[in-house]
């Protein structure tokens, strides 16, 4: 059981080392905008190497150059919602882009919650920071005053925005409230649980903010044998993928150190560093900041192209021209961009003794340039291309970059003479040494991850529950195969076929649609308002069947389930009630409107009318349950419990709002006869769309009768419907 635990733990802190590195790969462009912008709008550096006569404000150059700088900033000024946005992205099961919005929306809240909360308490006073806070501990995050939390305050909205919508993007809702389940729910329980961990981290953030201080402090203390753990362990989990997350807060919290730049606090290793890189007053970048960033320079550059060249040297002659370029390549692309997964791989999985002499090289070369006062900074790997930028560029007097190159020299020289001995001292299999006929090649980390078990949190496995329903609905399309798209609107499972006369309707039938419409290449699958679950369900079906999961023949093959008969139980009596005319014009019968749909009554009975304005009025005294997005449609509900559906128009949601005009909202009362929507009919029109509009009654199985009282020509708000029940 413990183990079993342990096992989901560790593939939950590996899904999050994953995600982070989304919004870690967006650092080295913005690092590159930043660092060129930085360094060449910088008085020291522009007359270092005398530029001045072209870069000055005023100038072209300068201004562009400017730009570069600010376009970084934007990044680097951002990053905690850049990795909200981003976590919830990489952790979301399913309807990822829904996380991500949902994600936005509740670091939002989050951080206006605080800020309520910290002007409520006095500590910030008409936009000014109270001088009994605590230096630091309160910063402006897109324009909000709020705690300084860093990126840390993203990466929570982000892991509990993708929580949410992993729990609740399949949630069903009382017919009435039908429109906000589903995906359309997350953002909902977002807004509320963003202002609930507002509340909460207002009142335990403080307590983390000091325990991150103190543990700052001693990290600082530690010297230069910190340093060197902090290089060990930092290597030691590139197997597992787990070292981002142990970097990320001496990156980018007070656990990296704190310090005063132009004015203001700022906190994490790499973001000091970037604060001074854009500084003008900058003389020499923190050593106590560079500490955890320039360490990896000296094995990245030099000693895993000595590895390589150790390879190469002890590779068997006659293979040494084909493991050649191999080992050329991988060496060159650690050499430049501090990319280094192929070698280290490779002898992580042939020797791993000399991946632990890795690790501890790898802490000696963090120690010696702390010992060294070398600062060069980083993005998040250390090449030849982040070098230029971070050391050269800025000049030696801040970096102390030329100590840098003597250390690259030795580490290369280190790496090769050792991995040299080791390799055929140990006889070990590396590139270029295998038996006759095997080919030559490089480990890869899923290579390794797949032959070792290390780093793998889980095998591909058939999921825990068979979706019967999806299933019989993609047996019902034709299969997967016949199947191009997938989408829905507010009532219908809307699917594009390749071809649709492989259609089984009593199979779709049976699913619980009330009808099927097939139009072209297109065919509507009609379910009502809880469609949106219907499609989400669909879709991770259909994902598990072409990713291999679920096999086919599962259900493809087999006799397709009976259609559920059960007598539902007799519900309570509904009163009996009128409905008005919702707009001024010619009644029709609702078999007589031009979609099969409507026509066929599979929403519900009712009557249309052919407009002759674009108004559409309440038929009756009732509540807005939901006006639609598209604003072509409503629902209503009278306080008897009739349920009531205006939808303007034949396929109009494809106008995606355009010319219609919402009056009333959700959760609003109206009277009959209160204007609901306007419409530009002749806009419409021209758009080739028709303007018929049914009111239906979605729930006419609870009625007796549904009867029309009128025909012809009518006018809003005279008797046009009855319900009997």
């Amino acid at each position: 059981m413990a183990e079993k635990k342990s096992g989901q733990v560790f593939a939950v802190a590996q899904q999050i080392g994953k995600s982070l590195f989304l919004p870690i790969a967006v650092l080295p462009p913005a690092g590159i905008l930043l660092g060129i912008g930085s360094s060449f709008t910088n008085p020291i550096t522009i007359a270092t190497y005398g530029l001045t006569g072209v870069l000055h404000q005023g100038t072209f150059l300068y201004g562009f150059m400017l730009m570069l700088a600010n376009a970084g900033n934007a990044v680097f000024g951002n990053l905690a919602l850049i990795f909200a946005l981003a976590v919830a992205l990489g952790m979301a099961k399913k309807e990822k882009g829904v996380a991500v919005l949902s994600a936005g929306i509740f670091y939002l809240i989050m951080l206006t919650t605080i800020n309520t909360l910290l002007t409520l308490d006095g500590s910030i006073v008409d936009g000014v920071v109270s001088e009994t806070v605590k230096e630091g501990a309160i910063t402006t995050m897109l324009g909000i005053q709020t705690l300084q939390m860093g990126v840390f305050g993203g990466i929570i909205a982000g892991l509990a925005a993708a929580a949410l919508c992993n729990k609740f993007y399949k949630t069903q809702l009382p017919d009435a409230l039908s429109f906000f389940a589903g995906t359309r729910f997350v953002p909902i329980t977002a807004m509320v649980f963003g202002i609930i961990t507002g509340v909460i981290l207002y009142f335990v953030w403080p307590i983390i903010q000091s325990g991150i201080f103190a543990l700052g402090g001693i990290v600082q203390a530690s010297g230069y044998f910190g340093t060197f753990i902090y290089g060990c362990i930092e290597r030691a989990l590139i197997p597992f993928g787990l070292h981002h997350i142990f970097y990320m807060p001496f990156w980018q919290t007070g656990v990296g150190g704190s310090m005063v730049i132009d004015g203001e606090t700022i906190m994490g290793a790499q973001n000091i560093f970037f604060a001074q890189l854009a500084s003008p007053d900058t003389v020499h970048f923190s050593v106590d900041a560079c500490r955890f960033l320039t360490g990896k320079y000296p094995f990245m550059m030099g000693g895993l192209p000595g590895a390589a060249l150790a390879m190469y040297a002890t590779a068997r002659p006659e293979k040494r021209k084909e493991v050649g370029s191999l080992l050329f390549s991988v060496a060159l692309t650690s050499f430049l961009t501090g990319i280094t997964e192929p070698i280290e791989f490779t002898f992580l999985f042939l020797a791993p003794a000399l991946f632990a002499i890795h690790v501890v090289f790898a802490g000696l070369a963090f120690m010696t340039c702390h010992i060294l006062s070398i600062c060069v900074g980083t993005t998040f790997s250390d090449g030849l291309i982040d070098l230029i930028l971070y050391g050269i560029l800025p000049g030696q007097a801040k970096s102390n970059w030329l100590m840098l190159i003597p250390v690259i020299a030795v580490y290369f020289a280190l790496y090769f003479f050792v991995f040299r001995f080791f390799i055929l001292k140990w006889n070990l299999k590396t590139p270029g040494r295998e038996e006759d006929g095997e080919e030559a090649h490089l480990v890869s980390k899923d290579e390794y991850r797949a032959a070792t078990g290390v780093g793998v949190a889980g095998g591909k496995s058939l999921p825990a529950n068979f979706d019967q329903k999806s299933a019989t609905i993609l047996k019902g399309v034709g299969g997967v195969d016949n199947l191009v798209d997938i989408d829905c609107c507010a009532t219908r499972l809307r699917l594009t076929l390749v071809d649709t006369g492989k259609v089984d309707e009593a199979i779709l039938k049976s699913t619980g649609a009330s009808g099927v419409v097939i139009k072209g290449a297109g065919i509507q699958v009609i379910y009502g308002p809880s469609v949106t679950v219907v499609k989400s369900n669909f879709e991770e079906f259909v994902e598990q069947v072409r990713s291999g999961a679920i096999d086919k023949s599962l259900f493809m093959d087999a006799p397709a389930p009976a259609a559920v008969t059960a007598e539902a139980p007799a519900g309570p009596q509904m009163e009996d009630e009128v409905l008005g005319a919702h707009m001024n014009g010619r009644m029709l019968l609702m078999n007589e409107v031009q979609d099969e749909a409507f026509a066929s009554c599979a929403l519900g009975d009712g009557v249309a009318i052919e407009p002759a304005e674009g108004k559409l009025y309440a038929p009756i005294d009732a509540t807005v349950d939901n006006v639609f997005d598209t604003k072509h449609a409503i629902a209503l509900a009278t306080e008897a419990g009739c349920e009531v559906l205006l939808h303007i128009g034949i396929d109009t949601v494809k106008l995606n709002g355009q010319y219609f005009e919402a009056h009333v909202e959700a959760g609003q009362a109206v009277k009959k006869g209160d204007l609901l929507i306007s419409f530009d009919m002749d806009a419409i029109k021209a758009a080739g769309y028709l303007c018929t509009t049914p009111m239906i009654i979605c729930n006419t199985d609870d009625y007796k009768s549904v009867k029309p009282l009128a025909t012809g020509d009518v006018k809003a708000g005279q008797d046009l419907l009855a319900v009997n029940g």
